[in-house]
């Protein structure tokens, strides 16, 4: 098989989510750093790759694609390793459940109201809205009690097995808990608190850490 490329930058929530799926199902890749955020905006060359300017692309054996989750469908079905979505019916209704919470809700919610102001904010010279961190508060805290109780007593968020929806959550919380805020909130949930640190200590956790993390 043709060498697998990523295009996007290492301190991307869902350039991790993708990394991760990758590190779980032992598939080399190369990570090829793309800057959306220069002056005047993501190179050309990206714009070819992903027409909305966004990370991540992907590149395997001639084949282009975009956006995570079917950059991460793509990897569980065209490399071989563990399964990374269950084939279930309602185990995997479920994952694409957390799936839709993780990027409609959570992300904007723990990411960039919570993470971004309390932590990368100041240390950008920036003080935090401590007002949007307030009003962001509640909602994370349905965010978190949602995936609590579709996660109930099984030991990953779609069920006995690990699954993208896990892979697709564990960069949003491990930006989320850097946070004191988020932490704390994290600590209320005790079952997800306790999926969380087995997460956190896989090995492809450590192989895709974020750049930002390893500031902390």
């Amino acid at each position: 098989m043709g060498e697998a490329i990523l295009y996007g930058a290492a301190y991307s929530v869902y350039v991790r989510a993708v990394r991760l799926a990758l590190a779980e199902k032992g598939v080399p890749y190369r990570l090829v750093e793309v800057d959306v955020f220069a002056p005047g905006g993501p190179p050309a060359e990206h714009r070819a790759r992903h027409p909305f300017g966004r990370i991540p692309a992907f590149e395997h054996d001639g084949f282009a694609l975009y956006e995570s989750g079917a950059i991460s469908r793509y990897i569980d079905e065209a490399f071989a390793g563990p399964p990374l979505q269950p084939r279930e019916l309602k185990a995997r209704a479920r994952m694409n459940q957390v799936l839709g919470i993780l990027d409609s809700y959570a992300y904007p919610t723990l990411v960039w109201d919570i993470f971004v102001e309390r932590v990368r904010a100041p240390r950008n010279g920036r003080p935090a809205d401590e007002a949007r961190i307030a009003a962001a508060l509640p909602r994370a805290e349905t965010c978190l009690a949602a995936l609590t109780a579709i996660k109930g007593e099984q030991p990953f968020l779609a069920g006995a097995a690990l699954s993208l929806a896990d892979l697709h959550a564990a960069p949003i919380v491990a930006y989320f808990t850097m946070a004191p805020e988020g932490r704390a909130l994290l600590d209320r949930h005790r079952t997800l608190a306790r999926w969380w640190a087995e997460i956190a200590a896989r090995p492809s956790m450590a192989a895709t850490r974020s750049p930002f993390e390893a500031a902390d």
